[in-house]
């Protein structure tokens, strides 16, 4: 499913220019139909949504949601590689517990829709 603008902003509570704004500083980077029109994916509605909890929730600036949202992305790198390569069970559970609690504190997702 995609949305544009207008039900996308309304889905995660925020202004449709509050979205413009966040494509502007590349946090997302919605599809476009021919006409250019905005397209919003449901991952594009996780980002917002994690956007929103950082901003709103957490009180960081443009420039935290940068390094925070960048932070997330190796997180959720680092758990695919992990699931790849299938380390020691009990190693893994571990390391799956503090990825989560790092991603949490991003306000992202929890890791399990993460990949």
């Amino acid at each position: 499913a995609l949305f544009i603008i207008s039900v996308a902003a309304r889905l995660v509570g925020l202004h449709v220019n509050t979205l413009r704004k966040y494509e502007r500083e590349g946090f997302l980077e919605p599809s476009r139909t021919g006409g250019r029109l905005r397209l919003y994916s449901p991952e594009d509605l996780v980002r917002l949504h994690q956007i929103k909890v950082l901003v709103d929730g957490r009180g960081l600036n443009l420039a935290g949601v940068q390094l925070a949202l960048e932070l997330a992305d190796e997180l959720r790198a680092t758990l695919e590689w992990m699931r790849a390569t299938s380390p020691d069970p009990a190693a893994w559970e571990r390391l799956q517990r503090q990825l989560a609690a790092l991603l949490e504190m991003v306000g992202a997702p929890p890791a399990s829709q993460c990949v």
